[in-house]
């Protein structure tokens, strides 16, 4: 039977199927989708269902998603575990701008920590490393904001695996948030590392952007009608048995599909049915910021 619990960081147990909150901004991650009192009602009820882990970003919205989870959920109850990013600036929808310098980064999560309302952020994750700064600085910053008692645990999220070890020589990383799904396999040196040393993966696309939802390869539909399930939820499941560290946050903005997607934790694959879906071809990995 899979293990539907992770401990993150070593000390933060949570449940291995989480919510992400990009569905809950607009088109490009940008403005609202819907209205505000859906959006709330849906975290609440994804934290009423089981959820034990909120993945979220400064520059989702921007800053409309941390607001939404700190409106719906604060006081945050114990044993949820609520994650966000920086170290990106918006200009408009799918406008994306890495800004990595250290002063940039406390900016960023200082502002993070007052929409959320909380003194220390469970998990703070650098959206991009930027190549204009070198990732000794970048690193250093969050390791002191770490030390101050503002970030719990760091992450990294697109990252390679040479540069999650360089980056193990400077600072304790707790996960990493890199594409990887049925389809996407190409960080599988990575997801390797992970599995090495205990970090979380926090794999972003996790549903292959939609194309694991409406049909997907032929071993995806077989395993899901013997099972009852969605394609969808196949996906899922496999990314539950494929490694004990994958921490898939889907996003939704949709309270039917929320419990479809949480429900595939249920789903109890066979050795044979892993096997096949661990068969399916992989294709190249998804470019760009959204969706990490």
């Amino acid at each position: 039977m899979t293990d539907t619990v992770f401990s993150l960081g070593g000390e933060l147990p949570l449940r291995r199927l989480g919510l992400g909150t990009g569905g809950l901004v607009g088109p490009g991650y940008w403005g609202p989708r819907g209205s505000r009192a859906d959006a709330v009602a849906l975290l609440r009820a994804a934290v009423a269902q089981g959820v034990r882990l909120i993945d979220t970003a400064d520059n989702y919205g921007p800053e409309l998603a941390e607001e939404l989870v700190a409106e719906a959920l604060h006081p945050y109850g114990d044993g949820l575990v609520v994650a966000t990013k920086g170290g990106v600036v918006r200009t408009g929808p799918d406008e994306w701008h890495v800004a990595g310098r250290p002063g940039d980064l406390r900016r960023m999560c200082e502002a993070s920590l007052r929409r959320l309302r909380v003194e220390r952020i469970d998990l703070y994750q650098l959206h991009r490393f930027d190549p204009a700064v070198p990732m000794a600085e970048q690193l250093g910053e969050l390791g002191r904001l770490r030390e101050e008692g503002k970030i719990r645990h760091i992450g990294l999220d697109t990252v390679s695996a040479p540069q999650l070890r360089e980056a193990l020589e400077s600072v304790p990383v707790a996960s990493v948030q890199n594409p990887y799904n049925l389809l996407d396999r190409s960080s599988a040196r990575v997801l390797a590392l992970c599995e090495e040393r205990g970090i979380a993966f926090l794999p972003y696309y996790p549903l292959g952007s939609g194309a694991l939802t409406g049909g997907g390869a032929a071993a995806v539909t077989g395993v899901a009608a013997a099972h009852g399930a969605a394609t969808g939820q196949i996906a899922l499941a496999w990314l539950l048995h494929h490694s004990p560290v994958l921490c898939p946050t889907p996003g939704t903005g949709s309270p039917a599909h929320l419990a479809q997607n949480l429900a595939a934790a249920s789903i109890r694959l066979a050795p044979g049915e892993v096997a096949l879906l661990d068969a399916v071809a992989g294709v190249a990995g998804v470019a760009g910021v959204a969706g990490g």
